[in-house]
C-alpha cells in the first residue's frame, strides 16, 4: 500500500483529532507539524513522535511532505494552504474552507494550477443515517426533493468564547454560528437538495453581548430545481444541541437525520454525546425500518470513538484520492458552496434583499 507523507498546519484543539487520524491510518505517514509558536510546535511534535516546525516554508520545503491538513482559525486558512499548494502539496482544510469567497477562489485556482487535491472537512457526510438520506434521494424514493429544512438549536457560553482568543470576532473567526457551528448542516442541505438559486436571510446576536458576531441566523432558499428551503441556526438555546436536516419530497415522502444531539461538541474539549440517527422516514413501505436503524446506529456509535472515527474516514478518502488521482468526496469546489451560502445570508442581511447565485468573490 502506498503511504502519503502527511503533516498538520496549526496546533489548535481540532488538530489533535487530525493527528490521531493521520497517525492511525495505514495510508498516512505522519511526520510533521507547524505552529507559529516554536513551543507549541515542539510540545505537539513530542506528543505524536513527529518533527515540529515554527517556520512554515522550511517545513514545506524540507519535510518531504505530500499532503497537509490546515487547522488554523477560519480567516487564516488560505495563506498556509496557498503556500502548500504552490509547493505541490495536497491540502485538506478544516471546515469551513475559508471565511471569504475570495480566499476560496484563490485556493481552488492554486489547486488547479498545481494539479493538487484540495478538500474541506465535513465528516458528517460519512454518518450512516446521512448516507441513507442521500441514497433515498438518489434512488428516487421521495421523488424530486421539494423542501429542505435545517434546524440547529444549541448553546455556547462565555467560557467557550474565552477558550481561544480568536473566537467571537469578525477578524479572527470570520463569523459566528454560520461560520463555525452550522457549516456541517449547510453542507448536507446542499448535498441533498442541489444547487441554490436565491437566498434571503437575517442574522442577530440575541444573548452574547461579549462577542461581535452572530449567534442566530434564519434564511429562506429557492433551489435551482424549484424546491424551497429554510435555515434556523442558533447558539442561544440552553443547554445543548439539536441539529437536524430534513428533506421532503414531491411525492409526499420525507426523510431526515438528526446529525447532532445532547451537549454541544467542542473539538478538543468535549465528546459527541448522542449518536446521529434518522429521526424522520415516511417512505412508503419503509416506515417500520426507523427503529431498527436507530438501534443499529446507536450500536455503531457505542463501538467507536465518534469524535475521531468519522474524521478518519474523511481523511482516508482524501489520502486515497491522492493515490488514485481522483477528486475527494468533498473537494474545494464543494467546500466553496457552504461559504457561498453563508456569504449570501450575510449580504442579504446587510442589504435587506434576496441574493441571487452564483456570487462573485468580490461581493
Amino acid at each position: 500500500m502506498q503511504r502519503v507523507k502527511t503533516g498538520i498546519i496549526g496546533c489548535g484543539k481540532v488538530s489533535h483529532t487530525h493527528a490521531r487520524a493521520l497517525q492511525e491510518l495505514h495510508e498516512s505517514e505522519f511526520t510533521a507539524v507547524f505552529s507559529r509558536s516554536a513551543e507549541k510546535a515542539e510540545l505537539f511534535a513530542r506528543q505524536y513522535g513527529i518533527k515540529g516546525y515554527s517556520d512554515l516554508e522550511n517545513m514545506l520545503e524540507s519535510g518531504g511532505l505530500e499532503a497537509v491538513v490546515v487547522c488554523t482559525p477560519h480567516p487564516f486558512h488560505a495563506e498556509p494552504a496557498l503556500k502548500a499548494l504552490n509547493a505541490g502539496i495536497h491540502v485538506l482544510v478544516e471546515k469551513p474552507l475559508a471565511s471569504s469567497l475570495k480566499d476560496c477562489d484563490a485556493m481552488i485556482a492554486a489547486a488547479g494550477a498545481s494539479r493538487c487535491k484540495l478538500g474541506t472537512v465535513s465528516q458528517r457526510r460519512w454518518y450512516d443515517p446521512v448516507r441513507r438520506v442521500r441514497r433515498a434521494i438518489e434512488n428516487g424514493k421521495i421523488g424530486e426533493p421539494g423542501l429542505g429544512v435545517v434546524q440547529m438549536l444549541g448553546w455556547r457560553d462565555r467560557a467557550y468564547y474565552d477558550s481561544d482568543p480568536w473566537r467571537g470576532s469578525w477578524s479572527m473567526e470570520g463569523g459566528g454560528v454560520l461560520v463555525n457551528q452550522a457549516p456541517h448542516q449547510l453542507d448536507l442541505l446542499q448535498w441533498f437538495m442541489g444547487p441554490i438559486e436565491e437566498v434571503f436571510g437575517y442574522w442577530e446576536n440575541l444573548n452574547h453581548p461579549y462577542i461581535e458576531v452572530e449567534d442566530t441566523a434564519v434564511a429562506v432558499i429557492r433551489f435551482r430545481n424549484g424546491g424551497l428551503g429554510s435555515i434556523l441556526v442558533s447558539n442561544s438555546q440552553k443547554p445543548g444541541i439539536h441539529g437536524k436536516v430534513h428533506v421532503h419530497g414531491r411525492n409526499g415522502a420525507s426523510v431526515g437525520v438528526q446529525t447532532d444531539g445532547g451537549a454541544m461538541f467542542i473539538a478538543g474539549m468535549t465528546k459527541i454525546s448522542e449518536p446521529p440517527v434518522n429521526d424522520l422516514w415516511t417512505v412508503t413501505g419503509e416506515e417500520h425500518l426507523l427503529e431498527s436503524w436507530k438501534e443499529q446506529d446507536s450500536a455503531t456509535f457505542q463501538s467507536v470513538d465518534a469524535t475521531t472515527f468519522y474524521h478518519k474516514l474523511q481523511v482516508q478518502d482524501f489520502l486515497n484520492s491522492i493515490v488514485e488521482d481522483r477528486a475527494p468526496l468533498i473537494s474545494g469546489e464543494e467546500g466553496r458552496k457552504t461559504v457561498e451560502l453563508f456569504t449570501a445570508l450575510y449580504l442579504s442581511n446587510r442589504d435587506r434583499v434576496p441574493i441571487r447565485f452564483p456570487i462573485k468573490s468580490d461581493s
